[in-house]
């Protein structure tokens, strides 16, 4: 083939592969759009929760001692809440997390610890932490906080409100992610960018299809009696994404579950630097996808939107082809303004949105990653073995 017939082929392909990179992006950054109308959203003026009604917020902790203090202050602070107990069950911790939660509760009688049993053969540390406080709860409302997660005042009753306006028996207010390394800024936003894109949320919330589940354990409420319904997190005990299994677990038995915007009545620095947000992500992105062939798809497919055409931009200006950067700057600015919406809603860094390319790549290395240590066997957190 002479040559200038190959360079016309390449041309080609690029050219396409830029087209459907940028109408990929355009039609998950429409789907944004779309959501952000239809987000059910935390209300912090919600009505104060009937004086006859348990809450019982429930914080699983294993070595949090550096970060739990502020989550039990803020979890007492609650307004509007006439009943609530607060359980902290520590799970066989190293450090002094049970003599911090102890300070940080001042005496007050809500707040109880217990220290958690050993963990049994066939669970994962968080499902069995987490099922052990809802059994020990007295709570109509069972409300899941992760101990690194910070609660406004108004959070528990807007919580309660959403399951009762809505006819939920599972929500999930999605906190507001605190970043601080350029990892997490790079990596963080994609959580709630993921689900604004791909997650129909009004389909999502009905029982059916049982496979568009979706969840954040961060902050999670339940209706305590389809809890025990459901089995409790017994259903979900060798799950490493366990709240997005809890929730199909809801969906299976005819109830609703869904996430929610809540970005203003909770925040959360879920991990803090490169290391501690490559090991988290490690732990638990091989459990997303079924398989190695979804895995490679939705790769594929993330690549295809979002990094094809940023690359075909950049192509086409260093070699003159005005074509080629013109469609990779379009589809470049589609990804990105999804991205934009996305962190306006949820009140992350708009401006990050710009290195949405890069947090693509990232998010496909990480991955990439999970399922070689996983493979190898040569998973852990916090000190225990998952994913065998």
């Amino acid at each position: 083939m002479p040559l200038s017939n190959l360079i016309a082929v390449v041309d080609r392909v690029v050219f396409l592969s830029a087209v459907a990179g940028g109408s990929v992006a355009t039609l998950l950054s429409v789907h944004v759009l779309i959501n952000a109308a239809l987000v059910r959203r935390a209300d912090p003026g919600a009505p104060d929760v009937p004086a006859d009604r348990v809450v019982s917020v429930l914080i699983p902790a294993r070595n949090e001692a550096s970060r739990i203090g502020p989550t039990i202050r803020s979890v007492l602070a609650s307004d509007g809440v006439g009943d609530l107990e607060v359980i902290v069950l520590d799970d066989h911790s190293s450090d002094e997390t049970a003599a911090v939660v102890g300070a940080s509760a001042s005496g007050d009688q809500r707040l109880r610890i217990v220290a958690g049993n050993d963990l049994p053969d066939g669970w994962l540390g968080k499902p069995f932490a987490c099922d052990q406080l809802g059994r020990l709860a007295r709570g109509s409302v069972l409300v899941f906080v992760d101990a690194d997660v910070v609660v406004e005042p108004a959070a528990l009753r807007a919580t309660v409100g959403l399951l009762d306006r809505y006819n939920l028996q599972l929500v999930s207010p999605y906190p507001r992610q605190i970043v601080g390394s350029v990892a997490e800024r790079v990596v963080q936003p994609l959580l709630q960018w993921l689900w604004l894109s791909l997650l129909p949320l009004r389909v999502a919330e009905r029982p059916r299809p049982t496979s568009m589940a979706a969840a954040n354990g961060q902050l999670l409420a339940v209706d305590a009696a389809a809890w025990r319904d459901v089995g409790g997190h017994s259903s979900v005990a060798n799950q490493v994404i366990e709240d997005v299994a809890l929730a199909a677990a809801f969906k299976k038995r005819g109830l609703r579950a869904v996430v929610a915007e809540g970005s203003n009545i909770a925040t959360c620095r879920m991990y803090t630097g490169w290391s501690d947000l490559r090991d988290g992500y490690s732990k638990s992105l091989w459990a997303a996808l079924p398989n190695r062939i979804a895995s490679w798809g939705v790769g594929a497919s993330l690549t295809l939107g979002y990094v094809v055409p940023p690359a075909a931009m950049v192509i086409g200006a260093l070699v003159g082809s005005r074509h080629i950067a013109v469609v990779g700057l379009y589809g470049y600015c589609a990804g990105v303004f999804g991205r934009i919406v996305s962190a306006l809603i949820t009140r992350g860094r708009w401006y990050d949105s710009f290195a949405h390319p890069a947090s693509v790549v990232a998010l496909i290395v990480l991955a990439r990653r999970s399922y070689r240590l996983r493979r190898a066997g040569a998973l852990t957190w916090k000190g225990r073995r998952v994913g065998l």
